[in-house]
């Protein structure tokens, strides 16, 4: 049986299913009820004058009506913009804004949030374009009758409306805006078209052994391509997905016991949340499969404190330019393997190669340049209104540029090491700080470690900045020592400075530390004392 071609198309194929499409908070939700829901919103929305290319701004935590509106938007050919729960008023209104999106759905009473307070804060000039806004609610909720000078439309009316019987879903129509998570700069507007999301959802069914017995629990918020992902390759797979509006890791633990989940794919904060939750071994007695990302460095030895609680971790690698479960790691391969972000692509059509960024050199294996990926079943359409942009990410044979330091292997995997604009040229050669940070780490004293690159002397150097252990001191001529004895010179770092806290930035799956205001500091500390 050919797969669907449009996202209507495959709801639709799967609403004579037994099975449940969402299990949300313990309440079964059937293929034919999220079906039927995204009609009536889909027609709801016509309603409000939402037509084929415009933009709808959700701003939901994983509830089902994050899924029946992006599918009401898919029938309608318009586009779901997807919005980080987690962003404050200035982030809200530049991607409301720069989107042009004509309407907003979100909770106002969500616990988790305050939205009716972020939505507030915004520049009104950034929202000119908005027409409406959609409030979603829970029995018992009251909602506000207006918000930001606009009457307030219940998603329950919406979602009340004659289901919509037209659709103007088409293979290329663009579906899906997911935003970058740069540290420095405004995101950029990934955006999908419907027949590269379905053909992932069917890779990453295939790729990661789902079958059907299969449970899926959903760790990662919708509003992420994580999320995203996870959730389209259940419902690729016509089985159930788990779902609660927020993460937290004891319900977690219960959902996963009382709904005999299957696969499971998190951040590493996530999974030392779960370790940390219980003291039964094995942690996830009916996890199969559990894939994880790797977003904290304090958490490098997350996939041997899981294997000693029978908790087999694999690593994953996802961008939301080529999609979230890109390639995944063997999980019967040693830990140090599975330790690693990359693996084998889920579509045996894709390919990695690394490129040197100063000769434009394609690398041989082993040797590490910037990743670049040929992805035809997941690779974006564009950067939504930024057409320089897509036209830089892009080589003229069609791979996708990373911005990735890593390196391929002979078997046709490969292994991602840093963002480009974190690794270092240091003696002629680039660098992943994780290398050096690593062993700084292991001196005493010392909990965490970030390393950047900052020029002395006009060559790049690499310099440290490190938290310490509750009660500890920096031993800096100790430490470097120590680092001296195990890294060649040119990677150890001309000075150790503690701080407090890493400066961070918060993501849709987790918080990212800002190297560049590292970078900053180390240049002005140095100018000091050189």
């Amino acid at each position: 049986m050919p797969q669907p071609r449009t996202l209507p198309d495959l709801l639709e194929a799967r609403a004579p299913l037994d099975s449940p499409a969402l299990i949300e908070r313990d309440r079964p939700v059937a293929y034919r009820q999220l079906l039927d829901e995204s009609r009536r919103v889909a027609a709801g929305l016509a309603a409000l004058g939402v037509t084929r290319g415009d933009r709808v701004a959700l701003w939901l935590p994983n509830v089902p009506a994050w899924l029946a509106t992006f599918f009401a938007c898919a029938q309608l050919g318009a586009i779901a913009a997807a919005v980080n729960t987690r962003f404050r008023s200035h982030e809200l209104a530049d991607i409301v804004g720069r989107s042009g999106c004509k309407v907003l759905v979100y909770w106002p009473g969500f616990k988790r949030a305050d939205f009716a307070g972020v939505l507030a804060g915004c520049d009104a000039r950034a929202l000119a374009r908005l027409e409406h806004v959609v409030v979603y609610g829970e029995e018992g909720e009251a909602l506000p009758a207006t918000a930001i000078g606009k009457p307030a439309l219940a998603y329950a009316s919406l979602a009340a409306s004659a289901p919509l019987a037209t659709s103007a879903a088409g293979p290329d129509s663009g579906c899906a805006i997911f935003t970058t998570s740069g540290t420095t700069k405004a995101p950029k507007f990934v955006l999908h078209d419907q027949k590269t999301l379905i053909a992932h959802a069917f890779d990453v069914v295939t790729g990661f052994g789902l079958h059907a017995k299969s449970v899926l629990y959903l760790a990662p918020p919708l509003c992420g391509v994580f999320g995203a992902c996870n959730a389209l390759a259940a419902i690729a797979a016509g089985r159930p997905l788990v779902m609660t509006p927020s993460w937290d890791a004891a319900e977690a633990l219960r959902q996963v016991d009382a709904h005999g989940v299957t696969h499971l794919n998190a951040t590493d904060d996530a999974i030392a949340q779960l370790l940390a939750a219980t003291p039964r071994t094995p942690v996830l007695p009916t996890v199969a499969f559990i894939g994880y990302a790797a977003f904290n460095p304090a958490l490098d030895t997350i996939v041997a404190r899981a294997d000693e609680r029978g908790l087999k971790l694999v690593g994953l690698y996802g961008i939301s330019e080529i999609q979230a479960l890109f390639a995944r790691q063997d999980e019967h391969a040693p830990p140090e393997v599975r330790m690693l972000a990359g693996g084998r692509p889920v579509n045996a059509d894709s390919r990695v190669r690394a490129r040197d960024p100063e000769t434009g050199r394609i690398l041989p294996a082993g040797e590490s340049g910037e990743l670049e990926f040929l992805a035809p079943n997941s690779r974006m359409v564009e950067y939504f209104g930024n057409p320089e942009a897509t036209a830089s990410a892009l080589t003229a044979d069609g791979w996708y540029r990373s911005g990735d330091l890593g390196y391929t292997q002979a078997d046709g995997r490969f292994v991602y090491l840093t963002r480009m604009g974190d690794s270092l040229r240091l003696g002629g050669f680039l660098v992943s700080p994780l290398e050096i940070e690593g062993v700084v780490q292991e001196c005493e004293g010392i909990d965490a470690c970030q390393v950047v690159g900052v020029t002395v002397a006009g060559m790049l150097k690499p310099v440290g900045f490190v938290t310490l252990k509750p009660g500890c001191a920096l031993d800096e001529a100790a430490a470097i020592r120590q680092v001296s004895a195990k890294l060649a010179k040119y990677k150890v770092p001309v000075r150790l400075f503690a701080i407090d806290a890493f400066p961070v930035t918060e993501g849709t799956n987790a918080t990212k530390i800002q190297k560049h205001k590292l970078r900053d500091l180390a240049q002005e500390k140095l100018a000091r004392v050189l």
